[in-house]
């Protein structure tokens, strides 16, 4: 179907209309309109982060456990950094429209995202229906696996040198080991993360898709490099409205999509549903 015009908003909107639960499925695009950065090519990775695009250090490189064994203060000044970052960000208007969307749909809504900053639960979904499927930088594990622990980072407050990407306060430690601690997140190269946590959380969401009838699935802004979103996506074959500014298009011709960004084709959706009629 045509990927930006009032006709694909309308069916989306009929689609969103017509189902008994909503399945949101979102990458890294979905945070652009809140200001976060997408890491889109080594250039964007390199703006975000300029003392490492000095250094020359690659995105893979850096999201890498073998970074915290070698350079721990460079490797926690980055993931530093973003946890700051994340804890100070106001998710956009979008993540309230979907909970809006989904509010009149008999099973509600679950989230399975391959973001790791936490902005669903900060945005008031049930964090018992979330998937983080890379995990989550609130949480922590032991770098070395003394134990499969995962525990919040709460306590944790980074300060970060921006002008290094280094950590200057002292470095999380394992709370049994006292060995280093690292963020409880699938980075490249990993064959240490602890995945317990997104496990569990793979075993509600398939519960919840069990008593479904008619589910739809909404992604936003999934890639398309590393494609766990999409995947999940396609593999559910329920109808999927795809949501993306840059690669919109869609496996099957009953599905729609939408070349925008996210807070803009949940907007023209949301506005499309409240035209055709009273509220369901």
């Amino acid at each position: 179907m045509s990927h930006d015009d009032d006709g694909a908003v309308d069916a989306a909107s009929r689609l969103l209309g017509d189902a008994d639960g909503l399945l949101i499925a979102a990458g890294a695009g979905m945070g652009v309109d809140s200001g976060l950065p997408d890491f889109r090519g080594e250039q964007g990775f390199w703006r975000a982060y300029p003392a490492l695009g000095r250094a020359g250090i690659r995105f893979v490189e850096i999201a890498n456990p073998d970074a915290f064994r070698s350079r721990p203060e460079l490797a926690w000044g980055f993931y530093g950094h973003r946890l700051r970052l994340y804890r100070e960000t106001v998710p956009h208007e979008g993540f309230a429209i979907l909970r809006e969307l989904a509010a009149g749909m008999e099973g509600g809504c679950f989230v399975f995202t391959s973001n790791v900053d936490g902005q669903f639960q900060k945005a008031g979904f049930d964090p018992e229906a979330i998937v983080e499927c890379h995990g989550s930088i609130h949480h922590l594990q032991c770098l070395h696996g003394c134990c499969d622990d995962i525990w919040p980072a709460r306590a944790l407050q980074p300060e970060i040198d921006d002008g290094s990407c280094t950590m200057t306060s002292p470095l999380p430690r394992c709370r049994h080991c006292g060995r280093l601690a690292r963020p409880n997140i699938l980075m490249f190269g990993d064959g240490g993360w602890v995945p317990d946590r997104t496990d569990a959380q793979w075993q509600r969401m398939r519960r919840w898709l069990r008593t479904l009838r008619r589910p739809v699935v909404v992604e936003l802004g999934a890639g398309v490099d590393v494609p766990s979103v999409r995947h999940l996506s396609e593999s559910t074959r329920a109808p999927l409205v795809r949501i993306n500014p840059r690669a919109a298009q869609v496996p099957r011709a009953t599905d729609i999509g939408l070349a925008m960004g996210a807070a803009e084709a949940l907007r023209r959706i949301r506005d499309a549903l409240r035209a055709s009629g009273p509220e369901r």
